[in-house]
């Protein structure tokens, strides 16, 4: 059975992997948190105790995971690394763990069926993976209590920002919509081996108590990715393409005069940009499209 590596040290890590006959992998975006005090406060914010359901997405070598399970937690991972998994699987075989091994985007729907909703999600994420996890699930209405993520900097701040700022975006409205995110620190390459090329930020998501509503959530999400389509566009303009080509128009339907009306009904100026728009905004032009 291997004996857990030396987590903060590259050279232990990389003596470990030769060890073993493991590479790492640049398509999964691989990269060891290798400062222990980061990775103590990053489980200090995911705030668990005994007992406490945690997914991992992408435990690699274990670091987070040994982390997460000395404090009594009930951890399921999803790793793609087969290698990665082998060692995994050895190391935590006497801890209440439970591995699934694959990609997560395919295989986090099984896992509901079979161990239910944890209350807590974990993992250091490339940006294609936050963005289509979070968004699946929310769309599926499955929120956890607490999200503790790592992400590239720019990523973390397109989910927090505000409207009327840069970085504002659809994913910033989403996350939004479903949680308070909320920054807890940012992370240099160096914090990391391989040393990524980017900062890192890592952000909380806990659970909106009031989830504000809205009659089909797949329309929501189309809507919002419409209407930021073309983000120089105004609000009537990318609404008018985006009725034009959603198929939510009855047939025969004058698409200018419907988008008129709608933006006028729910109080939207049609001449500023989607960046200018608050959530509310989208959930109320999203109820008008959709069916009651």
């Amino acid at each position: 059975m291997p004996v857990l590596p030396d987590y903060d040290s590259p050279l232990a890590l990389k003596a470990f992997l030769d060890e073993y006959d493991m590479a790492m992998q640049k398509k999964f975006g691989q990269n060891f948190l290798v400062n222990r005090s980061i990775r103590e406060r990053l489980v200090d914010a995911l705030d668990i105790c005994e007992g406490t359901t945690v997914w991992e997405v992408g435990p690699g070598l274990g670091a987070m995971t040994d982390e997460i399970l000395s404090r009594k937690a009930s951890l399921v991972a999803f790793e793609i690394d087969r290698g990665f998994c082998g060692v995994l699987r050895d190391i935590f075989s006497d801890k209440d763990f439970t591995l699934i091994e694959g990609d997560v985007l395919k295989n986090w729907k099984p896992a509901i069926e079979k161990y239910g909703i944890p209350s807590r999600l974990f993992g250091n994420l490339p940006y294609n993976i936050a963005a289509a996890i979070i968004g699946d699930m929310i769309a599926e209405g499955i929120r956890f209590e607490s999200v503790v993520i790592t992400v590239q900097k720019e990523v973390a701040q397109r989910m927090a920002a505000k409207p009327g700022t840069e970085d504002y975006s659809s994913f910033s409205v989403f996350c939004q919509w479903a949680y308070n995110v909320t920054t807890i620190m940012d992370l240099a390459g160096g914090c990391f081996w391989p040393k990524p090329n980017v900062t890192s930020r890592a952000v909380r998501m806990t659970k909106k108590d009031n989830w504000p509503q809205c009659r089909s959530p797949a329309i929501f999400m189309s809507l919002l990715r419409g209407l930021f389509s073309s983000r120089r566009k105004t609000v009537r303009n990318n609404f008018l393409a985006w009725l034009n080509a959603s198929g939510y128009l009855a047939e025969g339907a004058d698409a200018d005069a419907v988008s008129r009306k709608m933006l006028s009904d729910a109080g939207i100026d049609p001449g500023i940009r989607a960046e200018e728009l608050a959530l509310a905004d989208f959930l109320k032009l999203s109820d008008m499209v959709a069916p009651a």
